[in-house]
């Protein structure tokens, strides 16, 4: 065959087309196990730093399981499985599954997942025992913009969450990012300057998440007074012996 030839040229760059492709295909799926551990192991380590316990080891610190849509947890999930509904919170959601990673002191953390100016964001949220205060937030976006939207992800914005609360006495109300500075200390943040749509996706993204936590978050509160409760009657009790 003439090399020359345009036939020749062309047949040369199909099978050197397929025969690249090929080795990429079989690259990536040899690597895919070790992407997709790294990336778990990412995830651990963003649901440690939420807890302010990155110095632990996660296994150890931290049960992982998921509730259904009235708060109840679901039998047979392991924390493996869990984990693996963070790859796609939103198909987990919409499954009607929500994962939760509870710490050995009684916190826990919720992911929240939705969308910014540009592409997705996502994060965990800690609550303290009291399941009504922020007790950390770690966030992440696929493509927000350098200093404006991407800012969420910086720990001076997430800092501003701790101390934040879900419920207004009773009602959910979540945390909202305000745009010219939070007005309410107990439920808002300020809004990332230059980042309105990026803020706006956030609090969005809050409300909507933690939202669907509602059912679980009210029955661990009222088992919380409950026992508070009565751990009063028992110490009243005591002191009038």
């Amino acid at each position: 065959m003439n090399k020359n030839s345009n036939s020749y040229i062309v047949i040369y760059a199909t099978v050197m087309v397929v025969v690249v492709a090929t080795l990429l295909a079989v690259a990536a799926m040899a690597l895919k196990s070790r992407q997709n551990a790294n990336v778990l192991n990412e995830k651990k380590d963003a649901i440690l730093e939420a807890l302010s316990a990155s110095d632990r080891d996660y296994d150890a610190y931290v049960t992982a399981y998921a509730v259904d849509a009235e708060g109840a947890r679901i039998d047979g999930v392991t924390g493996d499985e869990a984990l693996q509904m963070l790859f796609d919170l939103k198909g987990a959601f919409g499954a009607g599954r929500y994962p939760v990673f509870e710490a050995e002191d009684g916190r826990i953390v919720l992911p929240v997942t939705g969308s910014g100016l540009w592409g997705p964001i996502w994060g965990y949220v800690a609550l303290e025992q009291d399941m009504n205060t922020v007790a950390g937030a770690v966030f992440g976006h696929a493509s927000e913009t350098p200093g404006l939207g991407a800012e969420i992800a910086t720990p001076k914005h997430q800092a501003l969450y701790v101390g934040k609360t879900l419920f207004e006495g009773n009602d959910f109300v979540s945390v909202t990012l305000r745009k010219g500075g939070a007005k309410d200390p107990a439920h808002e943040v300020d809004a990332i300057t230059g980042g309105t749509k990026t803020s706006d996706g956030v609090t969005a993204m809050l409300r909507a998440s933690l939202g669907a936590y509602v059912p679980m978050l009210e029955a661990k509160r009222a088992a919380a007074a409950a026992a508070a409760a009565t751990e009063c009657e028992t110490n009243n009790a005591e002191n009038n012996e």
